[in-house]
C-alpha cells in the first residue's frame, strides 16, 4: 500500500530500476504502482517488462494480458527502452506466446502465437531466431506460421514459389487496407498466374512480377526490394545518378570515370525513349501521389535488374544510354551496373555531383550538408535563418531535441526576419520525434505571424517529414514554397521489412493509417504556397528556384 502522496515517488523510484536493469526490484515497485492504479495500461507495461526480463513468465504472462486490455500511449515504449518495438496489438500477443513458450506450454504457446500473427505481429524474422521457438523448428505449424523452409538443395522454382506464397500471406495480413484499389480474387488470380510462370521466366522477371503485387496496395511505403549482398545480379545499380526535371531526365552525379556524363540529358535507354521507360515503370511503381513516382522513377532507371525484368533492357550487368551533351551533341554510351545498394543521403566514394563542376558557382544551401539530419544557418544579409531538416531521427552528437532547444534559443536571441525550414529532401524517420519541433514553432513569437516562417517542400517530402509538414500546415501559419510533397496529409505508411527466406528479397507493407490532418482532408499533397519547383536551368547554374522566390518577397500584403 502506498502512503497517499507518495504515488509519484513510487513511480519516478520504479522508472530508475526499470532503466538500471533491476529487474526484482522494479517488478516489486510497478506491482506496487499497479495495485494503487490499476487502470493505467502504461504501468502495467513496466511491469511486464520487468517480470519477463526476470524471468517471472506466469506473472509477466498476466501483466501483458493487462496490457492487451488497456493498450500503452503511442512511444511510451521507447522512452524507456529504444530497442524495444511498439506494444501494439500484436506485439503484445507475441509476448503472451513467448511468456507459454518460456513455460514450456508447446501447444498453447503454437495458439498463441497463431494469435499474435493474426492481431498484426510485425517482426517474422525477430520470431524466426527468437530462443523461444528454437527448440520446436521441426513442428510444422511454428514453421508454417513464421515462413521457415529449408533453403539448401532446394529447387529453384520451388524456392521461389515459397517465398510468393510468403509474400501474398504476409502482404494480406500486414496490409492496412490490402484491397483498396483491386479486389481479393484479382489478387489471388495475379498471384496465381505468377506462381504458374515462375519455371519461364527469369530472376529479375520474377521480382518485376513480385513488384508488380505489391503495386496494388494504396501505399506509397509499400515495396519489393532486391537482396543486399545474395544475389548480386539483382542489386546491380547504374553508376550514375538521375533527377526528372521538367526540362526532361537529367545526369546529376556519376562515378569514378563518368563526368563526362555531368549534366547530360538522357533521351533513350536502351531502344526506349525516357517515355516510354517511365510508361513500362508504372506498374512496379508504388505511389501516395504522382510526386512519389516523380521521385521514384529516377531510382529504378537506374536498377537494371527491374529494367530487365520489364523489358527494358536486355542484359542485367550493362544498359546503354543516349545522351545530349551541353553542347548539343548526342551519342550512345553504355553503362556497366555494380552490385550495391542507394545511399539515401550521400553518393559512395569517388563520385562527382554536377553541383560541384559548375564553375564559380558554390553548392546552394540545400546541397551542403546533406548528410546531417539537422543543421541551421544566419544569413545576417537576408535577416533570415535557413534550418535544412533533411531526416526525422537523431544525431548521436545533438538529439533532435536539443537541436531545436538551440536552434529556437538563437531565433529568439537573434529575432530574424524570417525562419525557412527546409523539408525538400526529407524522406521521413520517426515522426515522435517532430513534436519537439512542432512544440518550438507554436510557442516562438517570433515565427508566429504570416510572413515569418516558411517550408520548402518536394517530391522527397514523404512519410515522417510528410507528417512534420502536415503538423505545420495544421498549426501555424507557415508560406509552402517548393513543389507537392510525395505523400498525402493522410496516410497508410510504416517501414517494417520482412525477408523472403530462399531469395532473401526484402518486402514491406504497412500497417498503420496516419492521419495526421484532418479526416476531411483529401488532398493528394500539400501544395506550396509559391510555385518554384526545380529545374535543370536552375540546377545547372547551382541555383535554388525555392529560396530565391522567399528571397524576392519583399512587401507586405494581406494574407
Amino acid at each position: 500500500m502506498i502512503k497517499p502522496g507518495d504515488f509519484p515517488e513510487t513511480v519516478a523510484r520504479a522508472e530508475l530500476r526499470t532503466a538500471s536493469g533491476d529487474w526484482p526490484e522494479a517488478a516489486a515497485l510497478w506491482a506496487q504502482v499497479t495495485a494503487e492504479n490499476p487502470v493505467n495500461g502504461d504501468y502495467w507495461a513496466r511491469l511486464a517488462e520487468a517480470r519477463f526480463a526476470g524471468h517471472e513468465y506466469a506473472e509477466a504472462h498476466q501483466a501483458y494480458e493487462k496490457v492487451r486490455e488497456l493498450g500503452v500511449r503511442p512511444g511510451h515504449q521507447q522512452q524507456y527502452r529504444e530497442d524495444l518495438p511498439e506494444l501494439l496489438p500484436g506485439e503484445v500477443a507475441y509476448r503472451i506466446a513467448c511468456c507459454r513458450a518460456a513455460l514450456g506450454q508447446r501447444d498453447e504457446a503454437i495458439d498463441a502465437l497463431a494469435v499474435a500473427l493474426d492481431r498484426g505481429f510485425r517482426d517474422l524474422d525477430r520470431a524466426r531466431d527468437d530462443e523461444y521457438w528454437q527448440p520446436w523448428h521441426d513442428d510444422r505449424r511454428i514453421r508454417d506460421l513464421l515462413g521457415i523452409i529449408d533453403t539448401d538443395g532446394l529447387p529453384r522454382d520451388q524456392g521461389w514459389r515459397a517465398d510468393l506464397g510468403l509474400l501474398a500471406r504476409e502482404i494480406k495480413r500486414r496490409a492496412y487496407a490490402p484491397f483498396a484499389l483491386v479486389p481479393e480474387e484479382e489478387f489471388d488470380r495475379d498471384v496465381a498466374r505468377l506462381d504458374h510462370d515462375i519455371p519461364g521466366l527469369t530472376e529479375a522477371q520474377i521480382l518485376v512480377g513480385m513488384m508488380k503485387l505489391v503495386r496494388h496496395l494504396d501505399d506509397g511505403h509499400a515495396g519489393v526490394r532486391p537482396p543486399d549482398k545474395q544475389n548480386q545480379d539483382l542489386s546491380r545499380l547504374l553508376p550514375v545518378e538521375f533527377f526528372l526535371f521538367p526540362e526532361g531526365l537529367f545526369v546529376i552525379a556519376g562515378g569514378p570515370g563518368h563526368d563526362h556524363l555531368l549534366g547530360a540529358k538522357v533521351e533513350k535507354i536502351g531502344r526506349h525513349t525516357v517515355t516510354e521507360a517511365v510508361t513500362a515503370l508504372d506498374p512496379v511503381v508504388v505511389r501516395d501521389n504522382q510526386q512519389q513516382v516523380t521521385f521514384m522513377v529516377p531510382m529504378f532507371l537506374r536498377h537494371t535488374a527491374v529494367l530487365n525484368g520489364l523489358g527494358i533492357i536486355d542484359d542485367l550487368t550493362k544498359a546503354s544510354l543516349t545522351i545530349r551533351a551541353a553542347d548539343g551533341t548526342s551519342r550512345e554510351v553504355t553503362l556497366d551496373a555494380e552490385p550495391g545498394q542507394r545511399q539515401w543521403d550521400r553518393y559512395p566514394d569517388g563520385w562527382t555531383a554536377l553541383a560541384d563542376t559548375v564553375p564559380g558557382r558554390p553548392r546552394p544551401l540545400h546541397l551542403r550538408h546533406r548528410e546531417l539530419p539537422y543543421w541551421f544557418e544566419y544569413l545576417p544579409a537576408h535577416d533570415l535563418v535557413y534550418f535544412q531538416y533533411n531526416a526525422v531521427r537523431d544525431h548521436p552528437a545533438e538529439p533532435f531535441a536539443a537541436f531545436c532547444d538551440r536552434l529556437f534559443g538563437f531565433v529568439e536571441d537573434r529575432r530574424p526576419g524570417r525562419l525557412v525550414i527546409d523539408l525538400r529532401w526529407n524522406g521521413g524517420g520517426n515522426t515522435f520525434l517532430t513534436q519537439a519541433l512542432l512544440h518550438h514553432l507554436i510557442a516562438c513569437p517570433v515565427v508566429r505571424r504570416r510572413g515569418a516562417l516558411f517550408v520548402i517542400i518536394g517530391r522527397q517530402t514523404f512519410s515522417a517529414a510528410q507528417n512534420t509538414a502536415t503538423a505545420i500546415d495544421r498549426e501555424t501559419s507557415a508560406i509552402f514554397v517548393g513543389e507537392p510533397t510525395g505523400s498525402r496529409p493522410n496516410f497508410i505508411g510504416e517501414t517494417i521489412y520482412f525477408e523472403l527466406p530462399y531469395s532473401k528479397v526484402r518486402a514491406n507493407a504497412a500497417d498503420l493509417f496516419w492521419q495526421t490532418s484532418w479526416p476531411e482532408d483529401h488532398r493528394p499533397w500539400i501544395a506550396p504556397d509559391i510555385y518554384a519547383p526545380p529545374t535543370f536551368a536552375a540546377f545547372s547554374r547551382n541555383e535554388d528556384p525555392a529560396m530565391d522566390a522567399i528571397l524576392a518577397l519583399r512587401g507586405q500584403f494581406p494574407g
